[in-house]
Parts: C-alpha cells; structure tokens; sequence
C-alpha cells in the first residue's frame, strides 16, 4: 500500500515533466488535449440525453474522454521528443536503444571526423546499419561497414538505413517500426552466435577511448583515428 502511494507522485512528476517538454515545441497542446476531451465528453453525453440514458452515457463519455485525451497527448509528446532530437549526433541510437526486445544494438560502429555514425543492430530480421549525418558521406561509410559485415557473418542479410527527412531515407520516428516489420529469418541461436563474433571483433567504440555523456560538436576525428 505504502509502495503504491509512493509511486504514484513519481508517475505525476514524470507526467508534469513530459507536458513541459511538450509545451516548449508545442504551445497549444494544453488546449488541443482539454479540446478533445471536451468534444468526446459532450458527444457522448448528447447520445445520452438523446437515448434517455444520460448518467451511463456521462460515465462511458468520461472514461472515453480520459483515453481520448491520453492518446493525444501522448502522440504529441512523442513527436515533440523526436522534434527535439532531430539532427542532434547519436539521436539513432537512442531511438534504437528503445526498439524492444530481440534487437542487440551497438552505437557507432563507425565514426568519421565530422561525427557522421553508423550504429549496428542485430536481430532475428538480420543485421541492420543505421546511419545518420551528411547522405553522401554516411553512403560510404555504409557501404564499408556492409562489406565488413557480410565477411563477418554471411548468413545473416544486411540491411541499411540512412536516417532523415529526404527521398529513400528513413526519419527518427519511423526507425522502430522499420526494424519491425523486417522479415525473421534467422533463428535465435544463430543471432546468439552473430553477435558473439561481433562481440569477439570488437568495435569502434570498444578500441577508443570516449567520455562519458553527449559528444560535444567541437570534437573531431583525426585521420590516425584518436580523439582530440
């Protein structure tokens, strides 16, 4: 009981927390929200009246009201959250990370110095490489990476992605769903073993030196491959 009632004022924060956010990109989701819940609410309180039922319609129009207002409010947040992360450097991954179950993602298997990244997940759909920053430069690093991979594990399909807003390129928040409706075609003991040889041959990320935290925009990769 007591861990309940504790809960329950850390979902309020949270809840508070996210309509802030949401205001700063979204001004008007306040009213939007309150908007929807009003119209639900008074449409099915009508329906009531109409059918001579108006105290079981209020309750059925209040409930629907909530969820109605829950779903937009929520959508909205969502596409305020992906607003704030657009061209911000290892926004893929943080979408990636977030995927689900199944998927064994690592960040920024590749790296140039003008941080364009290439960030690799492995599932029972095959391997997948996410890249994002400049098109034509991530294309290179894409198509290295694709070659090193199909080395590495032959059996698995690769498949790549160039996340943004331009023609053939996938935006942030269609990256889950895109890796979703990716075909299984490998069993899951042989997604066991690919990543066990990736693990083995380690990665960009495992062989630099990084700090913690959101890479600072000052920061460069020099061609001997040592940060600065």
């Amino acid at each position: 009981m007591a861990r309940e009632k504790s809960e329950n004022p850390g979902r309020l924060k949270q809840i508070g927390l996210t309509y802030k956010m949401t205001r700063r990109v979204d001004p008007k989701v306040g009213l939007i929200v309150a908007g929807v819940g009003i119209v639900t609410f008074g449409v099915l309180l009508a329906i009531g009246f109409l059918i001579g039922h108006p105290v079981y319609a209020g309750i059925l129009g209040f409930l629907l009201a909530f969820l109605a207002m829950a779903i937009v409010f929520g959508r909205r947040a969502e596409r305020a959250a992906f607003g704030q992360m657009e061209d911000q450097p290892g926004a893929a991954a943080a979408v990636l990370e977030n995927v689900g179950r199944g998927w064994t993602v690592t960040p920024a298997v590749a790296m140039n110095r003008n941080q364009d990244l290439v960030h690799r997940a492995v599932g029972r759909a095959g391997i997948v490489l996410v890249g994002e920053g400049n098109p034509n430069r991530v294309k290179a690093l894409l198509a290295a990476e694709k070659k090193k991979m199909a080395r590495i594990a032959v059996e698995a399909p690769v498949t790549d992605i160039i996340v943004g807003n331009g023609e053939g390129e996938v935006s942030l928040k269609k990256i889950r769903t895109t890796l979703l409706k990716l075909p299984r075609v490998l069993p899951g003991q042989k997604v066991t073993e690919i990543n066990d040889r990736l693990k083995a041959l380690g990665d960009l990320m495992s062989n630099m030196p990084v700090p913690k935290g959101p890479m600072p925009k000052s920061a460069r990769m020099p061609r001997n491959g040592k940060m600065r």
